[in-house]
C-alpha cells in the first residue's frame, strides 16, 4: 500500500500522531527562530544537549535526535540550503526531504511530518520548495516501504494552499 501524502496547516511542534518530526535546523543545530524555535521550546533543553555532538551540519544533511519533550519519538534534523547562497540550491534542498526519509526508514518510523524546509529565513520560493519537496518525496518513497504517512505542515494559509496544490499537480519534476 503506498504510502499517504498530505499538507495541513498547522504546527510542527504538536503533531502527536507522528513518529518522527523533522526540524528546519541551522548548521550548529542550536535553537533560533521560525521551526527550529518552536521544536525546540517545546522539546526541552535536552533536545539542544542531544545536538552539540552531532553540529555541525552541511546544507543537504539530515541528523537524528530522540523528541524529549515532543509527543514524537525523534526528530530529523536537516540543514535546508540557503537561496542564492549555496549551490546546487535545488539539488541541496531535494537531498534534505531524500536522506530524512531514508533516516527515518532505517529508524523503523511510519509516519514523519515535514515543514517547508529553505522557505522561510532561508529565501528558497515557496512554489520550488513545494515542487521539489513533493517530487522528491514521491521519488523516494518507493525505497522507503516502512512510511506509511508523509505530512508537510505549513504555518499560513497561503503556504498550505501552494502545498495542496502543487500535492494534487501532475507536474512534480524535479
Amino acid at each position: 500500500m503506498p504510502a499517504k501524502v498530505e499538507c495541513v496547516r498547522g504546527n510542527i511542534a504538536d503533531q502527536p500522531d507522528i513518529d518522527v518530526v523533522v526540524n528546519a535546523a541551522n548548521a550548529a543545530l542550536r535553537p533560533g527562530g521560525g521551526v527550529a524555535g518552536a521544536l525546540h521550546r517545546a522539546a526541552g533543553p535536552e533536545l539542544e544537549q542531544a545536538c552539540r555532538p552531532l553540529a555541525p551540519i552541511e546544507p543537504g544533511q539530515a541528523v537524528i535526535t530522540e523528541a524529549f519533550g515532543l509527543p514524537n519519538r525523534h526528530v530529523i534534523h536537516c540543514l535546508g540550503p540557503v537561496y542564492g547562497r549555496d549551490r546546487p540550491e535545488a539539488e541541496l534542498l531535494a537531498a534534505c526531504y531524500r536522506n530524512a526519509l531514508e533516516l527515518a526508514e532505517r529508524h523503523g518510523l511510519a509516519s514523519i511530518a515535514f515543514p517547508a524546509l529553505s522557505a522561510g529565513a532561508f529565501g528558497y520560493p515557496l512554489e520550488e520548495v513545494a515542487r521539489i519537496a513533493l517530487a522528491t518525496v514521491r521519488e523516494t518513497l518507493p525505497r522507503c516501504p516502512g512510511i506509511a504517512k508523509v505530512r508537510f505542515v505549513l504555518f499560513d494559509a497561503g503556504s498550505t494552499k501552494v502545498f495542496q496544490r502543487t500535492l494534487t499537480s501532475r507536474d512534480q519534476t524535479l
